[in-house]
């Protein structure tokens, strides 16, 4: 008489957690946060920041997962929130740069904007190219 036992598949795969588009959502951050810094000045680069931060709230949500999607609404309003945040805390920080902090931090958006855009870049490729098993 043998023992035998059986599991689920579900059970038996490690799946990784849903990592669903977060490192898109810290270069929507940044890029907030440099919007906000600069909403003062009403200019081509300001009206070229805003369409570029609408895309980034939306377009991610097409970039291919190997998780399941959630709904689009509830997203695209959780990704708005988090811009209309960084938005408010670019204000509050251009308001700081030149009385609480020093002249030279006016530039940290814009490269914490940069660092998080190679790190997300390096990711979808990785996403996009590497090696999937066949089943």
């Amino acid at each position: 008489m043998q023992n035998q036992l059986t599991l689920p598949n579900s059970i038996c795969r490690s799946e990784p957690a849903p990592m669903f588009v977060v490192d898109t959502t810290f270069v929507l951050f940044f890029l907030a946060v440099e919007m906000g810094s600069t909403l003062g000045r009403l200019d081509f680069g300001t009206a070229l920041s805003a369409v570029t931060l609408m895309a980034f709230v939306a377009v991610p949500y097409l970039l291919p997962s190997e998780t399941e999607k959630p709904s689009f609404l509830p997203w695209v309003a959780g990704r708005a929130a988090v811009a209309a945040l960084a938005l408010l805390l670019g204000v509050a920080f251009s308001f700081a740069v030149g009385t609480a902090l020093p002249e030279s931090f006016r530039f940290l958006p814009m490269s914490l904007l940069i660092v998080a855009a190679a790190v997300s870049s390096i990711v979808q490729a990785y996403v996009i190219i590497r090696n999937r098993l066949a089943r």
